[in-house]
């Protein structure tokens, strides 16, 4: 009689999380947008200009601002907040902390509910579902960072035919900017945009480094700068890397190739134990329910769920050589 109860409670956590992550962020994307543009309205239309008053960048606060000005003496949310960025979210890692622990609270009591007394396994539950949000932050990065590193080879070359047509080094991270895809395009976009109100070129490609940490682009600044301050010709030195990177990626996807069967069978082998244990669930019940009602049983269920959970992590770091 406690499952519908416990269903609405969840639902409603749930939806509240939903809330906080997703609707409300982009309703103060919208109120800062929305306050920008009546301020550029008053401005053009008083015909005063207010100088220095553009060039500052203003960080608008979250819901759960104090949450990461507390652990930020600690330096636990910085990494996090620097994920978030690079996979170019506009959540803040305070808000991203708190639905983490709101989930994995909602979850624990949620299996207290439902009847599952032992703590270690609600533990358990609870975590992997709180992790959920953070596994959603780091699948969007690497997606990111994977399409960035796909296009830097065509970047790479349409950067060489401008320095070779005779342009500046300016000229070519214009190009970049306004001729390749996203997300190449957006990042060598504000690189022009800080150049633009006065940055230094160092610092500014410095900083596209942070925002995107692919050793390939690394290489990239390096030459830059080195050409910058050094004035010499990088020319076939960047084609030599772009030469390197196609091959590299060509090699990365005749290896994933070559391995789909394996793979395959890996994928299989870590969702046998769960579809047993569902299939189980239903068909005998009475085999499932000792895993969690007696102690011995949850111990046995939790030391299973963390090898399994252990072993993806394995596999899944074998089958995804890096190049």
């Amino acid at each position: 009689m406690f499952v519908i109860p416990a269903f609405l409670i969840f639902l409603g956590a749930f939806m509240a999380a939903a809330y906080y992550a997703w609707i409300q962020p982009r309703q103060q994307v919208g109120d800062a947008l929305g306050r920008r543009l009546r301020e550029l309205r008053v401005r053009s239309a008083a015909g005063a200009r207010t100088a220095g008053s553009d060039l500052v960048r203003r960080s608008s606060k979250g819901t759960f601002d104090f949450v990461g000005e507390f652990f930020t003496l600690f330096g636990l949310l910085g990494k996090l907040q620097e994920t978030i960025d690079q996979a170019n979210l506009k959540y803040k890692a305070s808000t991203v902390f708190v639905l983490c622990v709101g989930i994995g609270a909602v979850a624990y009591l949620f299996f207290g509910l439902l009847g599952l007394r032992i703590l270690s396994l609600r533990l358990v539950f609870a975590l992997i579902l709180g992790y959920i949000p953070i596994f959603y932050v780091n699948t969007i990065r690497s997606r990111r960072l994977a399409r960035f590193e796909e296009l830097l080879p065509d970047a790479i070359d349409l950067f060489n035919r401008s320095m070779k047509a005779g342009h500046n080094l300016q000229a070519g991270l214009e190009t970049i900017a306004g001729e390749t895809l996203d997300p190449v395009k957006m990042e060598f976009r504000k690189v022009m945009e800080e150049l633009a109100l006065g940055s230094p070129t160092e610092q500014a490609l410095h900083r596209l480094g942070a925002r995107v940490p692919i050793i390939d682009l690394k290489f990239f600044i390096t030459g830059l700068i080195l050409q910058r301050q050094t004035g010499a010709n990088m020319v076939d030195m960047l084609e030599n890397l772009a030469l390197l990177i196609r091959e590299r990626l060509n090699l990365n996807a005749k290896l994933k190739a070559g391995t789909a069967q394996q793979r395959l069978s890996a994928g299989l082998l870590c969702s046998m134990p769960i579809v047993v244990g569902l299939g189980f669930w239903v068909l005998k019940p009475e085999f499932i329910e000792i895993l969690y009602k007696d102690e011995r049983g949850s111990m046995i269920l939790t030391y299973a769920i963390v090898s399994e959970i252990l072993g993806i992590l394995v596999i899944r770091k074998l089958a995804s050589p890096k190049f």
